[in-house]
């Protein structure tokens, strides 16, 4: 993937302050081609970036050491791709978010972002066999019509959304909530390996940024803003499952809500959905009928 001087330099800084575009607005408009902000007294650099003086302080002797840090380089050499937000390759669907990511890291096919449809498969990382029942109605139809699967490598109804995804044949997406130097859940791992050969593992973080309790609310955004419809399978009343099907919503996605045992706690966050106004779902067709209309992402 071809980089311009920009991009370059905006990886440079993004390394070292990896923040949303939002956070970079003022930044971009006194500093177009990002050439001149490294000369910035720490005050206006703090001022700029929204950061405490101290810290542009310490930006400013990092971005120092780092002048000539070859960041393209050191990617390809671990397998990364870095798609910039100016870069053709970034989905545009992920510009209309409020803080769209500034970077995506990606390994794997990049290309899945911008084929056809991505139908988001969420739940709880306590899923039971029933989510892996409610997949064999979802997922096949979705795979047939060419339809990615977007999920976020975790535990339970992720970890089965992806294996599905790859067992009938299909593509699928994985959202990480860190960088690549680290994996979350270990568990994963032969899963993750696989997808970065034959599938896509995204994140916004620079590989050395672990996963912090921050970054998961932060990557749901990532996995409602790439899909055309979020699907829950099972999932407590409050979970990060639910901030999700919130992004989703702020951003005009169809919810789907696999509906199940009344006697389940794991059926309450479906239900109250269903309650609210979401689709219940019981084959892929239905979301396959809704989308029919519509034009892609």
């Amino acid at each position: 993937m071809k980089l311009t001087d920009v991009e370059r330099r905006l990886l440079a800084l993004h390394y070292l302050f990896p923040v949303p575009v939002n956070r970079l607005k003022i930044l971009y408009e006194m500093d177009p081609d990002l050439v001149n902000f490294h000369t910035y007294s720490a005050d206006k650099l703090a001022k700029v970036l929204r950061i405490t003086v101290q810290k542009a302080i310490q930006l400013k002797e990092n971005l120092q050491k780092s002048v000539t840090t070859p960041y393209e380089k050191l990617y390809e050499r671990y397998d990364i791709t870095p798609i910039p937000f100016t870069n053709p390759l970034y989905p545009k669907q992920l510009l209309l978010l409020i803080d769209p990511p500034t970077v995506l890291y990606t390994k794997g096919d990049s290309s899945l972002l911008s084929q056809n449809f991505q139908v988001a498969i969420i739940g709880s990382r306590k899923a039971t066999v029933y989510s892996q029942q409610a997949m064999k109605f979802v997922v096949p139809p979705l795979v047939e019509n060419n339809i990615i699967i977007v999920s976020g490598l975790a535990k339970g109804a992720d970890t089965m959304a992806h294996k599905a995804a790859i067992a009938y044949g299909g593509k699928t997406i994985a959202v990480l909530g860190h960088g690549f130097f680290h994996l979350y859940p270990k568990e994963n791992k032969d899963l993750a390996e696989e997808m970065a050969e034959n599938q896509l593992l995204i994140t916004e973080y620079p590989p050395y940024l672990k996963p912090e309790r921050w970054t998961f609310p932060m990557r749901n955004r990532i996995i409602s803003g790439l899909s055309d419809a979020v699907v829950v399978t099972e999932s407590a009343d409050k979970s990060g499952t639910m901030s999700t099907v919130e992004h989703a919503l702020d951003h005009g996605k169809d919810i789907y809500a696999v509906p199940g045992l009344v006697t389940s706690l794991l059926s309450a966050g479906p239900h109250k959905l269903i309650d609210e106004g979401a689709q219940p779902l019981w084959s892929g067709f239905q979301i396959i009928e809704a989308l029919s209309s519509r034009e892609p992402n």
